[in-house]
Order: structure tokens, then C-alpha cells, then sequence
């Protein structure tokens, strides 16, 4: 079995074992997805590199501590998410979120269209939201946290996530209604 066939356990516990090679593959495997995760966050494509490569690098060191080589992925998004909440928390937001990428392969120019439009009305939406209202209804949709995930991870009470996620979904539900 080669690396690039080998799962993300198996490839965390060589990784902590000192395989850059390894480690290699699960920056390819879920690069892109934390780098994709990383700029909805804070907005900025720049902001989104920087704050992956400090993940990658602070994950690299940290290999050894992971409990659960199984959920690498898991672990290494949360390091993600606290690298772009620290970007987030040392700027004002940019005033525009940076086109989010589409797919290819959705369909015919038509669909394709629209699924831009949507896509850019919703980043529009989000760039409305005050930061930690986008940042908890990130890591809850995009990042599929908890609530006490969010909670652990903003530094709030579980009971200010709710409050916080009923806010973003109450403004982009107004925001988004010509799109239902």
C-alpha cells in the first residue's frame, strides 16, 4: 500500500512518528478544504494561507499530542478555525469576502450561472454579519462543529452560540429570500 492509499490514522501516527512524508499527504488530502474552510472564515484568501500555514505548522509540532489518530482531520480543522479566529480577532473584516470557488462540474452554463449568483449573493450576506455572528455560523455549517465546539472555540457560553446562530440565520434567511 502506498501513502497516498493509506488512511488519515495511519498517516497521523507515522506523521507523529517524524514521516514528513506522511504528513505530507494529509496536507494534500485537506489542504484545500482548510484553505476553502479558512477564507469563508476570515474573509481574505491571504488571511485564509497564512492562517493554514500556521495550523500546518503548529499541527506538525503538536502530532505527538493528538489522542485519536482517526480524527486528524477533525483536529487539525479546529486548529484551522483557532489560526483564522486569531486573524479575525487582530483586524477589522475586509470589506468584501473574496469569490468563493465553484465546481466545474455543476451542470450546464445555466445552472452553473446561477449557482455563481447564489454563491455571491450568500458571500455579499455574509459580509454582513458582525465577525463572531460569521464566525459561529461558519463553524457550525461549514465547519459542522458543536455548539460547545463553537462555545470552546470562541470563548463564549454555549447558550451566546445559540443566540449568535439565530441571529445569522434570522439576517440570511431576510438576506437570501429573492434566492428561496
Amino acid at each position: 500500500m502506498t501513502l497516498a492509499e493509506a488512511s488519515d490514522g495511519i498517516l497521523a501516527q507515522r506523521a507523529a512518528d517524524g514521516d514528513a512524508a506522511a504528513f505530507g499527504v494529509l496536507v494534500r488530502r485537506h489542504g484545500p478544504f482548510f484553505v476553502a474552510f479558512a477564507t469563508r472564515l476570515t474573509g481574505s484568501r491571504a488571511d485564509a494561507d497564512d492562517a493554514v500555514q500556521e495550523a500546518l505548522i503548529t499541527a506538525w509540532d503538536k502530532l505527538d499530542e493528538l489522542a485519536d489518530p482517526d480524527s486528524v482531520r477533525a483536529w487539525m480543522l479546529r486548529i484551522v478555525s483557532r489560526k483564522a479566529t486569531d486573524r479575525l480577532r487582530s483586524r477589522r473584516p475586509a470589506a468584501d469576502i473574496e469569490e468563493l470557488e465553484l465546481p466545474t462540474s455543476v451542470g450546464g452554463p445555466e445552472s452553473q450561472t446561477i449557482a455563481h449568483s447564489q454563491m455571491e449573493a450568500l458571500s455579499a450576506a455574509l459580509g454582513t454579519l458582525p465577525d463572531e455572528v460569521r464566525t459561529t455560523w461558519l463553524l457550525r455549517e461549514v465547519g459542522g462543529y458543536s455548539y460547545d465546539e463553537i462555545a470552546e472555540q470562541t470563548g463564549v457560553p454555549a447558550a451566546t452560540v445559540r443566540g449568535r446562530l439565530a441571529r445569522a440565520r434570522r439576517a440570511l434567511l431576510e438576506l437570501m429570500e429573492e434566492w428561496r
